[in-house]
């Protein structure tokens, strides 16, 4: 297969694995027992559940859209040229 087949290259897939690891480390850092109707749990309001984990899921999100619009400098100058030559 020619490497301008694939959508993405080799680091826009590693970037993309990256960014999903750190949504699924705030999801975790999100998870935790909850409160129930015969016992208060003060844990649900914790500064790691309600701050910290949003915000490294939100980092990873926006990781993730990175990656996606992510182009390697050879890809990028090679569309300067065949722009180039298309308009010779």
């Amino acid at each position: 297969m020619d490497k301008r087949d694939f959508a993405f290259g080799r680091m826009n897939y590693i970037l993309l694995a990256v960014g999903m690891v750190v949504v699924i480390i705030g999801f975790l850092l999100m998870s935790g027992s909850g409160s129930s109707d015969a016992a208060y749990n003060p844990d649900i309001f914790s500064a790691r559940r309600i701050k910290v984990a949003p915000i490294v899921c939100l980092l990873g999100f926006v990781s993730m859209i990175y990656a996606v619009a992510h182009r390697p400098k050879g890809d990028a100058e090679e569309s300067v040229e065949q722009s180039k030559e298309v308009e010779a």
